[in-house]
C-alpha cells in the first residue's frame, strides 16, 4: 500500500515578464513532506507557459483571461 503523504496549498502569485508586459498570475504552491517542495501543479505550469505565450505573441487580452492582472512595462525618463 501507499504512504499516505500530508500535502497542503498555499495560493500565491507569480509574475510572467515578456517584452514590454508583465502579468500577474495566481498559483497554488503543493507543499508536502519530502521531496522537491514546494512546487506548481501542472496546470497551474501550463496556465503560466500559455500566459508567456500570449504575451509573447503580443496579445494580452488572451493573458488577461488567464492571468489576475496584465500590465504593460514603460520606461521612465529622468
Amino acid at each position: 500500500m501507499a504512504e499516505e503523504t500530508n500535502m497542503s496549498t498555499k495560493t500565491t502569485k507569480r509574475l510572467v515578464r515578456e517584452g514590454d508586459f508583465v502579468a500577474e498570475v495566481d498559483v497554488d504552491l503543493l507543499e508536502a513532506e519530502g521531496g522537491w517542495a514546494p512546487y506548481l501543479s501542472i496546470g497551474d505550469a501550463y496556465r503560466l507557459d500559455e500566459v508567456r505565450e500570449a504575451l509573447r505573441s503580443g496579445d494580452p487580452r488572451r493573458a488577461s483571461r488567464l492571468a489576475s492582472r496584465v500590465y504593460r512595462l514603460m520606461p521612465v525618463t529622468a
